[in-house]
């Protein structure tokens, strides 16, 4: 069990920890809790969590302690499998909302862009060769259980995963603080029903680059436009995660806004 909390072991195994009641709850709805180890404390809190789990067993806080690498374990923690989803399986159900991260490195990024993709509605979550494991065990603590709701493809080349999105009807929207293209005004247009080239009530994809390196120059080339968040204050610049929810939200809108009624 310890031994999951390294990459070699989940790849070896094929197996992943989930800790926590929130990611818990969620893998044992989603049918992904393979068996669960719980506290006697936590079971008493959580009895509807045990009672759907496969296969329980109960231990002391010390074997949970050593089971895992949280400092101060939440009495409950399941084995889960690590399955990803299949990127044309993904692109068959035409989706409106895909979220890319291009070699994002830092786990804690990832599982909150994963999260933000949930909430706002995404259809799926890609994450190009290079980037971090989303099997780690920050990664999954920081989706807060989103890790379960929606399909998650890795180790896809940016190259081929923009060709293939391109290919099935998708805008492929990268970000960047110098983009051409503002996002304040693209969703000013898509709230009137007026947009230019880019629109986005369209089905569109962004693409979020390494926490310190962002896109290089022939990774924006490959997009559609390259979109930057508009910033009206004194900060230098936004962090990943916080780029991507407001980029998400803005297609989210757009998607669900009533058909807009132009002016006379």
């Amino acid at each position: 069990m310890r031994a999951l909390t390294g990459r070699s072991a989940r790849q070896r195994h094929g197996r992943f920890l989930a800790e926590g009641p929130q990611a818990v709850r969620e893998a044992v709805a989603a049918g992904a809790a393979l068996e669960l180890y719980a506290t006697a404390e936590a079971a008493a809190r959580h009895p509807g969590i045990v009672a759907g789990a496969p296969r329980v067993w109960t231990v002391t806080d010390e074997v949970l302690a050593a089971m895992t690498d949280t400092v101060t374990p939440q009495g409950l923690v399941a084995v889960c499998p690590t399955t990803t989803a299949d990127l044309d399986e993904v692109l068959a159900t035409q989706p409106r909302l895909v979220a890319v991260l291009n070699e994002v490195r830092d786990p804690g990024n990832a599982g909150t862009v994963l999260r933000a993709a949930d909430a706002a509605g995404a259809d799926a979550v890609v994450l190009t060769s290079s980037s971090v494991d989303v099997f780690n065990p920050k990664c999954v603590r920081s989706t807060a259980g989103s890790l379960f709701h929606l399909p998650v493809v890795v180790g896809i080349p940016l190259a081929d995963l923009v060709t293939a999105l391109q290919r099935t009807g998708s805008t492929v929207l990268a970000t960047d603080g110098e983009g051409e293209f503002d996002l304040d005004d693209l969703a000013d247009a898509a709230a009137l029903g007026a947009p230019g080239r880019i629109d986005l009530r369209r089905r569109t994809a962004w693409v979020f680059g390494n926490e310190a390196a962002g896109l290089d120059e022939a990774e924006r080339v490959l997009a559609d436009a390259v979109v930057r968040v508009p910033l009206h204050g004194r900060a230098e610049s936004l962090n990943l995660a916080t780029a991507a929810v407001v980029c998400l939200y803005a297609s989210a809108r757009a998607h669900r806004a009533p058909s807009p009624t132009r002016p006379s």
